[in-house]
């Protein structure tokens, strides 16, 4: 369907599909801003860490380290692990772009994948990805997790502690809200991710692993379960 569209309609589909990403983005974003100015980070580093760094996870961590007095290289090496997933997810979206797409364009789109912004453009189903479609997406992402984080900022003292402390579940309710209508539609969607869970939690149990960084058994549970997907789930479908 892409392809009969134009840059534009492509470009106004990805806003339209990032519209649940931004309503579950800002609340994080405030939270973090809130943390951050909460433990005396200034107001230009939290605000430099969103428009540059643009990870959510990394962030709170990157402040609670600082917080903690962790040298620069343990921070390094923490968020590294912690994003090495990011590594699978720009792969897999690099062959569904279209050709049109340079490199300019795919170093461009590689920067906003996120979670969330990889989980709706995996779940589209055209074979060819339009450049401004993902462009689109990630665009109104990323405005979004920027703005809540200057709301978090600049109006910490005027927000409520109940306020303050619901925020924390806006990144679990987005998740849900985004992955319980593709578990409805697809079969394989509910058995990947059900598999994922399980991974996840053995890795967090089991005592060999579960002193380890859980930054390796997110990207654990992401490997083995995508491939015990592709592998068995693709086979169900052709048959």
């Amino acid at each position: 369907m892409s392809d009969s569209l134009s840059n534009k309609e492509n470009f106004m589909r990805g806003v339209k599909a990032a519209m649940p990403i931004a309503v579950g983005y800002i609340p994080i974003a405030i939270a973090f801003g809130l943390l951050a100015k909460s433990v005396g980070v200034p107001s230009y580093v939290s605000a430099l860490m969103s428009f540059l760094i643009y990870a959510g996870a990394s962030q709170f961590i990157g402040v609670n380290l600082l917080v903690l007095g962790a040298s620069w290289w343990e921070i390094i090496i923490t968020t590294f692990i912690l994003n090495l997933r990011h590594f699978l997810m720009t792969a897999t979206i690099a062959q569904k772009l279209e050709a049109k797409a340079t490199t300019k364009w795919r170093f461009l789109l590689a920067f906003g994948i996120t979670d969330e912004t990889f989980s709706v453009t995996s779940f589209q189903n055209e074979t060819t990805l339009s450049r401004y479609y993902s462009f689109g997406l990630n665009t109104v992402a990323f405005a979004s997790w920027n703005f809540g984080t200057w709301i978090g900022l600049f109006f910490a003292d005027g927000f409520p502690d109940l306020l303050k402390s619901s925020m924390g579940i806006a990144l679990y309710a987005m998740f849900i809200g985004l992955l319980v209508p593709q578990i409805k539609k697809y079969r394989p969607a509910l058995i990947v991710s059900s598999l994922a869970v399980i991974i996840n939690c053995l890795y967090s149990w089991l005592p060999v692993t579960g002193n380890l960084s859980s930054g390796w058994g997110i990207i654990l549970a992401t490997v083995v379960s995508a491939a015990i997907g592709a592998k068995f789930c693709a086979l169900e479908e052709t048959e």
